[in-house]
């Protein structure tokens, strides 16, 4: 059943939080009588491009120009004929802000007076916001410190921020990213809030950033599907002049402390580089610009930090498992399935990622702008098994595993979105924007298919082998179409915008835990009979079990699989009625409606894929008498044949 969630607007404020890509301007011009100029030209050019907006003063002598790119400085100049030409130099516009400029008009030839030029503290909460609204512009992505080169580094300047990426209390799944106005979540609400994630790998470099909003709860009906923040980012855009940065950054053991208190501690052996590169400039000069950005980071530390008891490892990362018994699981499983664990220690996990943007910048005269951007990621980061999923597994003092079970997670982002920015006589300007986004995130197990093998000593967990239950072709698919279009309207003192947006999503998820048999929900087996359980052959049908069902499903193609097809149509208007210099009221209703497409027939589908799978498997014993294999009991007397 469709659901309808309407949301009504009703403020009072001195300005609107608006756009999510883009910045405004407004205000008043004024004769020396402190009359309202009507038909004054305003223009707005962006020094760094040459980029010019214009507008024509309203019969109240306001002004707005909307649709402008962030950052500056700008240069804004107003005409009349009759008056001296007014110019304010070196204005700065914030991602998602109306900045107010009123101007005074005095009659050609008439000296001005001094000018005095007083400004106040800039707060989180003051006159020009609607609600708990943090800007980080280029000059602070410039000169804060960053430890990660992480956006988060950043939006918890927001005082309503917590860690791990929480606003307003929420957790980090709850809020809503955005680059260039496109979705940057992970849709699917996987682990990570935002793409790369699982991979520690950041979406996009800091470098290709221009600024950064973070919104609370801003009184604006252009935005939604969040209930922590609203956080949106904009990329750099190429100017008249070529511009470009470098870094390199290079660390391992050497520049790593190893002493705390004057007591040696085990540092393992860790390496990262990462550099990047950008540029931006001009193709034709005050018309089409450019701007590219490529970054790239390898690391590589020690997969386990522990070594078994009488490994190679001395002192306080020594385990209580011994080598011992760890060689003894992996040879017995060697000698009878051909099994490989993997190393015991010492063995390394990668984590490598790069990533780029490229984006065109296109003035169609003075009403028309028009860009494009592309961005990719591709990461991928080695993991062990989960540490606590179906029991502990380590690797800790208490229990370690191999390193064969562990698992690679690959986490892949391509993006493409276009924005054409336009004004319409003299009171209308409008933004559409297109885009598609194409998220792949897999896992590469490290183990050929295996049964998970868990072992116990003193009744708690002692050594894991075999295939991660978790990443048995696990694999999830996201592609997500977008569509916007906002018109704003500007009459007298009302500012009203209308909008439309569509957004669709396509999932394929593909998750098998428990398809290589009951083993993962086993009870444990004991140390001390782990070499009698292999000989009896105790593990023989569920060795068979798991590589019958790895054979069955990739020559049918017949894994799980579940497919989904979603999107929510928005209509969505409101108008900014400016009352005076101190007082506007913002009016706005949004009608979000969830649609499901084909869901039913995906659902159908995934029904008639697995309408005859049985949990029950049956095997025979040597002797040919019939056993059954219920995923929780395991027959442990005699070897079970397929």
């Amino acid at each position: 059943m469709k659901k309808l969630l309407l949301l009504a607007l009703l403020i009072i404020s001195t300005s609107a939080f608006a756009q999510v890509t883009t910045a405004s301007l407004g205000g008043t011009v004024l004769n020396e009588k402190d009359e309202p100029m009507f038909a004054a030209t305003v223009v707005a050019i962006h020094t760094p491009s040459g980029s010019r907006y214009g507008a024509i003063t309203l019969d109240n002598g306001k002004y707005s120009i909307r649709n402008l790119r962030v950052g500056g400085p700008y240069t804004i100049q107003v005409n009349f004929v009759g008056y001296a030409v007014e110019i304010k130099k070196d204005i700065f516009l914030e991602l998602g802000r109306k900045r107010n400029i009123d101007f005074k008009m005095r009659v050609e030839g008439v000296a001005m007076d001094e000018v005095v030029i007083t400004g106040k503290k800039d707060v989180i909460l003051n006159g020009q916001r609607t609600g708990p609204v943090t800007s980080i512009d280029s000059k602070q992505l410039n000169n804060l410190p960053t430890i990660s080169r992480s956006a988060s580094d950043y939006t918890r300047l927001n005082p309503m921020s917590a860690d791990g990426g929480s606003f307003a209390g929420r957790n980090d799944q709850f809020n809503n990213y955005s680059l260039d106005g496109m979705i940057f979540n992970n849709p699917f609400g996987l682990d990570a809030a935002t793409p790369g994630g699982q991979s520690n790998a950041q979406p996009v470099s800091l470098d290709a950033i221009e600024q950064i909003s973070v919104a609370i709860a801003p009184f604006d009906v252009t935005q939604s599907g969040f209930t922590g923040a609203s956080i949106n980012s904009v990329s750099k855009s190429g100017t008249n002049k070529i511009m470009g940065t470098a870094f390199g950054f290079f660390r391992n053991k050497g520049l790593t402390g190893d002493k705390v208190d004057g007591e040696n501690i085990f540092i393992g052996d860790p390496k990262q580089s990462q550099f990047g590169v950008s540029i931006g400039g001009p193709i034709v000069k005050d018309k089409i610009f450019f701007f590219a950005n490529f970054e790239k980071e390898d690391r590589s530390d020690l997969g386990s930090l522990w070594s078994p008891n009488g490994g190679t490892l001395t002192g306080s990362n020594v385990s209580r498992v011994s080598a011992a018994d760890m060689d003894m699981v992996s040879n017995l499983l060697m000698e009878r399935y051909g099994y490989d664990t993997g190393a015991s220690e010492g063995y390394i996990h990668e984590q490598d990622n790069y990533k780029g943007l490229l984006k065109f910048d296109f003035n169609i005269g003075q009403k028309h702008k028009l860009s494009t951007t592309y961005n990719f990621l591709k990461a991928y980061n080695d993991n062990t098994a989960h540490p606590s999923a179906i029991g502990r597994r380590g690797p800790d003092f208490t229990t370690l595993q191999f390193e064969n079970s562990g698992y690679r997670i690959n986490n892949t982002l391509k993006q493409l979105r276009a924005e054409l920015k336009s004004t319409i006589g003299n009171s209308i300007a409008n933004k559409f924007t297109i885009g598609y986004t194409q998220f792949r995130d897999k896992r590469d197990p490290k183990s050929s298919p295996f049964p998970m093998i868990n072992i116990s000593k003193d009744d708690v967990r002692y050594i894991v082998a075999g295939h991660e239950p978790f990443s048995i072709n696990n694999v999830l698919d996201q592609d997500v179409f977008q569509i916007k279009n906002d018109m704003s309207i500007f009459v007298g003192n009302h500012n009203v915008t209308l909008g439309v947006a569509l957004e669709k999503f396509q999932f394929n998820n593909s998750f098998n835990l428990g398809s290589y048999g009951g083993l993962v929900f086993a009870p444990d087996v004991d140390i001390n009979a782990f070499a009698d359980s292999v000989a009896v052959g105790y593990y023989d049908g569920a060795v068979a079990a798991a590589q019958a069902s790895f054979d069955t499903n990739n020559t049918n193609d017949s894994w799980a699989l579940a497919e989904t097809n979603l999107g929510q149509l928005s209509v969505y208007g409101q108008d900014e009625i400016e009352l005076n210099d101190k007082l506007n009221i913002t009016v706005g209703v949004r009608v979000d409606i969830p649609n499901y497409y084909d869901t039913a027939e995906k659902i159908q589908e995934n029904i008639d894929r697995n309408c005859c799978y049985d949990p029950t498997i049956v095997y025979s014993d040597e002797d040919g008498n019939p056993v059954t294999f219920d995923h929780t009991t395991l027959p442990s007397t005699k070897p079970l044949v397929n």
